[in-house]
């Protein structure tokens, strides 16, 4: 048995559309590769983590925030 996790920075969904231009574009700054995941790739990588192919990873933190996390 494997236990992983996703964490995701902002992604790019509906709920965008009530923030502010000026939020988002400060929200956006904040990640190095200049945009936000998008759902699809969050998807994906949940569907590789819960396939066979990830079969010996386990206890990770799958960082998907395009190198907004700090540590």
């Amino acid at each position: 048995m494997t236990v992983n996790c996703i964490a995701p920075a902002m992604t790019e969904t509906p709920l965008l559309d009530g923030m502010t231009e000026d939020f988002i574009r400060t929200m956006k700054a904040k990640i190095p590769m200049g945009r936000f995941v998008q759902v699809e790739e969050v998807a994906e990588l949940a569907a590789w983590i819960a396939s066979p192919a990830c079969s010996f990873t386990t206890g990770f933190v799958f960082d998907i925030t395009g190198g907004r996390a700090t540590y």
